[in-house]
This record gives structure tokens, C-alpha cells and sequence, in this order.
């Protein structure tokens, strides 16, 4: 089952995924953390140092939104980070972030589609995403494509959503990603779709040990998961 943010509307999922962040991109930053309590935050650290031990030099982050994981990566000291994203609303806060962090010199955000990515093979040493696969049209294809551009040696690091599975905390967080979060996501946002399209494709996203399995079908290996936050979300690794 395809997810789409607009049940309404008949365009790709790719299209509309663009056109949700667009509408939401003023407020993206201030949703993400306020919504998760800042735990968001302390994923992304997490995430990054997975990478600690491989030094990567040059870094690509797909899904890049506003930037906050490729401001993250600048902890591994790396020389180059392109963060891509398909949305040009959310890569124009991203831009006047890096701009005004003074990194906009290391960190180059480009408008470009994760399911073909204008880059060679073998371009970087890390590919990373958080909360962005979630999003592909074809999530094989994009993550091909990732693997493609990752240099033999190099790895990819994923942060997504996933689901809790002990009681009672799973029936809590259920409860609020269904019915608090979208309510509030409308209110600030303004956009109807975006916040109930979230919990919908958390919902669908073969998480834990069913996306391992396309990460290795679809050329990595030694391939690991960890959960975080009681299930809320997960770590996923995979080499080239």
C-alpha cells in the first residue's frame, strides 16, 4: 500500500511528499523537536556515531530537509557534506541555516531526487538519511541508488520511525501519534495532510528485521538494527 499525504489529489507520491514539506517547512524545525520532546535530538547523535570509527571524508545526507542531520555529521570532521532533498522549501530554511552557522562552505544543500542521484559511483564515503526513507516513491530504487553512490568500504547510516512493541508504552504511544500528534501538527502547521500522512507511513514501513532484508536485497551487508526509545524509532547499517 501507497501512503500519500493527499488522498484528494492524484499525483505521485514524490510530488506530494515535495509539495507537503513545502507547505510545512516554515515550522518543520519547531514541529520535530516540540513534537518528539527533543528526543529527536539525541537520536541524530546517536546516529552519527555510528560512522565514528570509518572517518568519512565525504558525506552524502538524502532526505536532507533543513539540514539538522548534516550540521550533526560536521562531529566526524568530515571535509565535504551535500545534503539533497526534493523539497526547495525546506532546502531555503536549510540554506539560511547553514548561512548563518557559518558552514554553508562545508555544507552544500542541492535540490535532487534520492531515487536518482546526480552523483558517480562510488562518490562518498557515508551515505546517510533520518526520517526520510519512510518518504521514497520506490524505496528499493532509493536504496539502490544510495549503495551506488557509496564508495566499496563505505557505509550507510538510517534513522526512521518504528513502532514500540512492549505494553503499555505501545498502546500510549499509539494513542498520541494518532491522535495528539495530528492535531497539533494541523494547528501549527496549517496543513491538514502532514501530520496525519506521518503516523500513516510509520504505520506501513516494514521496520526492524523486514527493512533489514531490503537493505541486504538490495546490496549491503553486515547490516545491523538498534531500537531506540522503547521502539519508537531505529538506527539501521548497512556496508557496501
Amino acid at each position: 500500500m501507497t501512503v500519500l499525504p493527499y488522498k484528494d489529489k492524484s499525483d505521485a507520491k514524490k510530488k506530494q511528499v515535495a509539495e507537503m514539506f513545502d507547505s510545512i517547512s516554515g515550522k518543520y524545525d519547531f514541529l520535530n523537536h516540540f513534537l518528539s520532546l527533543g528526543i529527536d535530538i539525541r537520536w541524530r547523535k546517536k546516529a552519527i556515531k555510528m560512522l565514528r570509527d570509518l572517518e568519512p571524508k565525504h558525506i552524502l545526507d538524502i532526505a536532507t530537509g533543513t539540514g539538522d542531520f548534516a550540521i550533526e555529521s560536521l562531529k566526524l570532521n568530515p571535509e565535504k557534506v551535500v545534503g539533497v532533498d526534493i523539497s526547495e522549501g525546506m532546502l531555503n530554511v536549510g540554506r539560511e541555516k547553514m548561512k548563518k552557522k557559518g558552514i554553508a562552505d562545508i555544507i552544500d544543500m542541492q535540490s535532487g531526487d534520492s531515487e536518482n542521484l546526480q552523483f558517480e559511483d562510488n562518490s562518498f564515503d557515508a551515505v546517510i538519511v533520518a526520517f526520510g526513507v519512510r518518504n521514497f516513491e520506490n524505496l528499493e530504487k532509493g536504496l539502490a541508488e544510495m549503495n551506488r553512490v557509496l564508495r566499496p568500504g563505505g557505509r550507510a547510516v538510517i534513522l526512521e520511525f518504528s513502532k514500540p512493541t512492549v505494553f503499555p508504552f505501545k498502546q500510549l504511544y499509539n494513542f498520541y501519534f494518532r491522535w495528539i500528534l495530528p492535531k497539533i501538527g494541523k494547528v501549527v502547521s496549517k496543513d491538514n495532510a502532514a501530520y496525519t500522512y506521518l503516523p500513516e507511513s510509520v504505520n506501513e514501513f516494514p521496520f526492524g528485521d523486514k527493512f533489514l532484508r531490503i537493505l541486504e536485497k538490495t546490496g549491503y551487508k553486515n547490516t545491523k538494527c538498534k531500537p531506540l526509545t522503547l521502539g519508537i524509532s531505529s538506527i539501521y547499517v548497512g556496508e557496501k
